[in-house]
């Protein structure tokens, strides 16, 4: 299901509640997620993600 989502803008939900919001440019099997937003990349650790709206 991810990996239909590469290139989509997705919400992702955190464990301390912060939503971090970007295009899904990549993940891996742990549930690591890489977004981009604007000029900016955001690497989030899979242990962190509550939930991934797409």
């Amino acid at each position: 299901m991810l990996e239909d989502a590469i290139g989509s803008v997705v919400a992702v939900d955190l464990k301390d509640g912060e939503v971090l919001e970007g295009e899904l440019s990549g993940y891996d099997q742990h549930l690591n997620l890489v977004l981009s937003a604007d000029e900016d990349t955001t690497i989030i650790r899979g242990d962190n993600v509550v939930s991934i709206h797409l």
